[in-house]
């Protein structure tokens, strides 16, 4: 009896510790979710998940458009190189007027002004430069002057200029001008305030050649020319022009330039072949198909220039050629010219027995970004003849 009383507490006992110990299990778990949950709401948690799913999604995109280069740069080899050049253009008008404070012209003062280079009038230039495989670069000018007269605006525009320069490796370039190259065109100067008259010549269609080696760079160009017809249209003068330049910087700012131009008047009796065309005598079966002329003449200069800073320059360069009785040149140059401001400068320049030289004050003034004046007083002593004369230069670029 006592038994069978005992069996039923124990099993109420049981039970209830059944219970209390799935509630117990129960509050733990529930705790431990709510730990959970709260830790994955933490901000922290919530920007890195965030960091982590962004990196993915960019990196599939990277490889996207990797894929996609890849496919265009395939279809692009196959096309002319021209097919992504870009063309700039840019034109310049100048108007350079000049008055003579002399009381009558005569032949002297012409020679004298003629001997100071000085051209007045209106010309006009517009350059086209493309930019072909990152390395080359085509230049085409074009040019209207007005020849003594007011209307280079509305003459017709001629082809001066053709120019197409290509680097062949980090030390050794290329140019080729097929057309009207000067000598500053394949030279290693920059704008320079009354350079020598050597830079300024020109010396035709050609070649040159450039080597970089640490600080010294050395180019060679030959170039051909046509210098005109004789009276009797049967003979006509080519020129051919070997020029060189070495420059060296001595310096951060300083350097010095060596030029040297050599130029043989040649005369062939084979003119309908055209302006570009010149016999040169190497299978010649006359002796007077190609004859050379004993008017070789050369010039020689020697440059040095120092930047003082971005905008102030001094320089002086002296010249010595074979083509005159005034065989040696000389200048001096200082000037401060920014490219976006007020700028000032002073030349001096003449000969070698002070028979001719010139003084030159100028300055620019900017209006606006495309518009500048040059206004000038020169003072020029050639032998007895001497006299001031005011310029004003005027610039339009766009």
């Amino acid at each position: 009896m006592v038994s069978d009383k005992i069996e039923p507490i124990t099993l109420a006992i049981t039970s209830k510790l059944k219970a209390l110990s799935k509630s117990t299990q129960d509050f733990t778990n529930n705790i431990l979710d709510n730990l959970s949950l709260s830790k994955r709401r933490h901000p922290i948690q919530i920007l890195k998940r965030l960091q982590r799913e962004a990196f993915s999604d960019i990196m599939k995109l990277r490889d996207r458009q990797d894929k996609v280069e890849r496919l265009l740069s395939f279809k692009s080899s196959k096309v002319s190189p021209f097919q992504e050049a870009s063309t700039s253009v840019r034109g310049e008008v100048e108007l350079l007027g000049m008055l003579l404070m002399i009381d009558r012209i005569h032949e002297d003062n012409q020679d004298a002004i003629r001997r100071t280079g000085i051209k007045t009038g209106i010309n006009s230039r517009f350059t086209f430069q493309t930019t072909i495989q990152e390395d080359d670069s085509l230049t085409a000018e074009f040019v209207a002057s007005d020849k003594g007269q007011l209307d280079a605006l509305s003459s017709p525009l001629s082809l001066a200029k053709v120019l197409y320069a290509t680097n062949i490796n980090d030390r050794c370039a290329l140019t080729a001008a097929p057309l009207g190259a000067k000598c500053n065109d394949v030279g290693l100067t920059g704008p320079l305030v009354g350079g020598p008259p050597i830079l300024n010549q020109h010396i035709g269609s050609g070649i040159n050649l450039t080597v970089k080696r640490s600080n010294v760079i050395v180019s060679l160009a030959q170039f051909v020319s046509f210098m005109g017809t004789q009276i009797d249209n049967s003979r006509a003068t080519h020129c051919l022009s070997t020029f060189g330049q070495v420059a060296c910087q001595l310096s951060g700012s300083t350097k010095l330039l060596l030029l040297g131009l050599h130029k043989i008047p040649k005369i062939s009796s084979d003119i309908s072949l055209g302006p570009i065309a010149l016999p040169i005598g190497m299978f010649r079966y006359r002796k007077s198909d190609v004859d050379a002329l004993d008017g070789s003449f050369g010039s020689t200069a020697l440059v040095l220039e120092s930047n003082l800073d971005a905008s102030t320059r001094v320089g002086g360069w002296i010249e010595m050629n074979n083509s005159g009785a005034r065989n040696l040149h000389w200048g001096v140059s200082i000037s401060d010219l920014p490219e976006d401001d007020f700028g000032w400068g002073l030349r001096l320049g003449g000969s070698k027995n002070w028979d001719h030289y010139e003084v030159e004050a100028f300055s620019k003034i900017m209006f606006g970004d495309k518009f500048s004046v040059h206004p000038s007083l020169v003072y020029v002593i050639d032998g007895s003849t001497q006299f001031p004369a005011l310029t004003v230069k005027s610039s339009w670029s766009f």
